[in-house]
């Protein structure tokens, strides 16, 4: 037997997987995704009304999936959140680190409380999660962690705390790949361009435009010639995912419709 076939044999007993900041935009349709590729999917959001829509979407099409509230940035709240999901759906082999916001504040602007509250979530939820999920991979001997980073991560004025958060979870991406392999487990980022979400808009209004100019000019600027969706950026995650991605673990995927300098 390969170690593709091995792969697949073992990810085939071990269907649960954990979403972060599921409850819309590009976690929501990650979630779905994931379900539909076979996943059980705690969908984990602040608060678990808020998860409804998600978890509906995915029972309605014969899914299974529960939701569960939590403050990624709130260490023992992740980690019951991960017991919980553990004992319901059964233990995580798959983790998507995708909360996360933006404040929008130069170095200058910025204060120490914004910068934590940022760091908070994209950077120390994504720890707090991985910690917890692990060793639940660590005893299947197979797992997949998908980290949400951003093009931000290369630079972004105006968003000092939040590039700095998405440029760390690189960082951390790499250093899981050497840490985990050994154990079965890949470590990859996505780092989404243009993606039609909450975040955008609220850039949009930062910028003075209407959400449409912004999408114009956005997508002028992409040699594809359009913006993204939060479903392209679930297309990836489910690629990575899944038993076919064995071999690809520390590396980022810019999915920006187009190369990224």
């Amino acid at each position: 037997m390969t170690q593709s076939e091995q792969d697949s044999t073992q990810v085939a007993t071990r269907r649960t997987a954990l979403v972060t900041g599921a409850a819309g935009g590009i976690g929501a349709a990650v979630a779905v995704r994931l379900a539909r590729d076979g996943f059980a999917v705690g969908v984990l959001d602040l608060a678990e009304d808020a998860c409804a829509g998600t978890v509906g979407a995915i029972t309605a099409e014969g899914g299974s999936a529960t939701a569960v509230a939590a403050d990624v940035s709130d260490e023992r709240a992740v980690g019951a959140a991960v017991r919980h999901v553990a004992d319901l759906l059964g233990p995580p082999t798959v983790l998507v680190n995708n909360a996360g916001f933006a404040r929008a504040a130069s170095v200058g602007e910025m204060t120490t409380a914004q910068w934590d509250a940022v760091l908070g979530v994209n950077l120390y939820g994504a720890f707090f999660a991985t910690r917890a999920v692990v060793p639940h991979m660590k005893s299947a001997e197979w797992g997949r962690v998908v980290n949400i980073s951003s093009i931000s991560a290369l630079g972004d004025a105006g968003r000092i705390g939040y590039a700095s958060a998405k440029a760390g979870l690189l960082g951390f991406t790499k250093t899981l790949a050497l840490e985990l392999g050994p154990h079965g487990v890949t470590a990859n980022a996505i780092a989404p361009g243009f993606v039609v979400s909450d975040m955008t808009r609220a850039s949009a209004r930062r910028l003075g435009l209407t959400f449409e100019e912004f999408q114009r000019r956005a997508a002028e600027s992409a040699p594809v010639g359009r913006v993204g969706t939060p479903e392209d950026i679930a297309h990836t995650a489910s690629f990575l995912a899944s038993p076919a991605a064995g071999f690809v673990s520390g590396q980022v995927i810019y999915v920006a419709g187009g190369p990224v300098d």
